[in-house]
């Protein structure tokens, strides 16, 4: 589903009467920071640890490189289409029809895995905090929220988002506070010891950085909602684009700050045990603060989570909704709406149902390295587009046209090959039952016409 770009006539009336453009450059960036939130790899710091034998600093900060490259071409195609600022459009009308399809699909999976791997984080954490109640009662007590909420449509505000990202940033500065403290006192690190999570030659393996680097990635998801704001930004050409690179530079610098204190507060070279695996950074917590600073992180990141996971099971339950509607699903189930609320309920509740059944299927890092498959077909995807569009077919004049979106493209499959097998294949798996709902789809619509069936 698109949305059609303003008429130019809409430029001469006297009165406005749509969007405003009074956001500056600044406020893009406030609010990229906002949808990735400031405590982005602490959810992921023990799975990444594991999966790069410590280098977590290290795969934050080559993630950030292949999302640079990414953000200018998202930037770059937001300027083509303004209005509609999406993955699936820039390769549907650059690529094919059938690229975008398969865009939009991989996109759909990431919507569902996103509840599900919050609504894990927030059970394994509730666990910790009241160990007395088992998981599986938070699992069902969490998915019940997420689904009550969404069946209800609520939907935090940009000033709640706002004031819990102000939160949010004190949390991470108190952790910080403490933790560097603790370092200086107690762990007192000399010589190379400072550099160790950069580099350990103990632990290091090419394979196992760019494993790590696949998911630690999904500090960065979101970046692209800059993209969303072309119709309420002064300057759009030249502030999406640079909203866009330099909310990755600020994510990806903090972020590799909060990993590199926790590393050398807890410099062992030993995996985090499965126990704690998920929760590792709040453990690292206990560890340089004590109960109270454990006990207000690990709130803090379950308030966070518990947040995205409802937004994304309510924008999954809306991208279904809209791919009932233009029957690209069956209409009568997924393109419905409550009479009473316009929610479409069945979509809801079939997620909360997939999101129930996945808290007891998947792991934390077996969900996480699968949205990231989904994503990284996307990023590869407007890198393409990017390159086609600006490389050989408009007259813009833009810095290396064609090197910029090669690069990124090919960072990001580098990357994308280096998610671990399992989440290869079910990924695969994936793409394999979209494409068989495509091809059924445009056999049902050449038989409704009687003409054979489109590309």
């Amino acid at each position: 589903m698109e949305i059609s770009a303003p008429s130019a006539d809409a430029g001469l009336q006297t009165q406005p009467s749509g969007l405003r453009r009074s956001l500056k450059l600044w406020h893009l960036v406030l609010y990229g920071i906002i949808i990735i939130q400031p405590t982005a790899p602490m959810s992921i710091y023990g799975v990444v640890s594991n999966a790069a034998g410590g280098h977590v600093v290290t795969t934050i900060l080559i993630a950030m490189v292949a999302m640079l490259f990414t953000a200018v071409s998202y930037g770059r195609m937001a300027r083509v289409y303004p209005s509609a600022g999406s993955a699936f459009t820039y390769v549907a009308r650059e690529v094919h029809p059938l690229g975008g399809y398969m865009v939009g699909w991989a996109m759909l999976m990431d919507y569902m895995l996103n509840p599900i791997i919050c609504a894990i984080w927030c059970s394994v954490a509730a666990h910790d905090i009241f160990p007395q109640i088992p998981y599986a009662a938070w699992a069902l007590a969490i998915v019940v929220v997420f689904t009550g909420l969404n069946l209800r449509g609520v939907q935090a505000s940009a000033r709640v988002n706002a004031f819990l990202a102000l939160g949010m940033s004190i949390v991470v500065f108190v952790f910080l506070a403490y933790a560097f403290h603790y370092i200086a006192t107690v762990m007192r690190p000399i010589g190379g010891a400072w550099l160790r999570p950069f580099y350990d030659p103990l632990t290091f393996s090419p394979h196992s950085l760019l494993h790590g680097t696949s998911i630690a990635v999904l500090t960065y998801i979101g970046f692209d909602g800059i993209s969303t704001m072309s119709e309420e930004v002064e300057n759009p050409r030249r502030n999406i684009m640079l909203g866009t690179v330099f909310t990755c530079l600020a994510i990806g610098i903090l972020s590799a700050v909060e990993a590199y204190a926790a590393q050398l507060a807890w410099p062992t070279r030993s995996p985090f045990p499965p126990e704690i695996l998920d929760t590792a950074y709040v453990h690292v917590a206990l560890r340089v603060g004590g109960r109270f600073l454990f006990l207000l992180l690990n709130g803090t990141l379950l308030v966070a989570n518990m947040g995205s996971g409802i937004a994304a099971q309510f924008g999954a339950a809306r991208l279904l909704y809209g791919m009932g509607r233009e029957n690209a699903l069956p209409r009568r189930f997924f393109g419905v709406t409550s009479r009473r609320t316009a929610i479409p309920h069945y979509n809801v509740l079939l997620l909360g149902l997939i999101t129930l059944i996945g808290c007891f299927v998947l792991t934390f890092d077996r969900g996480a390295e699968l949205l990231n498959f989904g994503a990284f077909i996307a990023f590869m995807g407007v890198n393409l587009a990017a390159l086609l569009h600006y490389g050989f077919r408009s007259k813009e004049k833009v810095i290396l046209p064609i090197a910029m979106p090669l690069l990124g493209f090919l960072v990001c499959g580098f990357i994308w090959l280096n998610l671990a097998r399992m989440a290869q294949l079910l990924g695969t798996a994936w793409i394999g039952v979209g494409l068989l709902v495509y091809f059924l789809m445009q056999r049902k619509k050449g038989k409704a016409t009687g003409a054979p069936a489109s590309e």
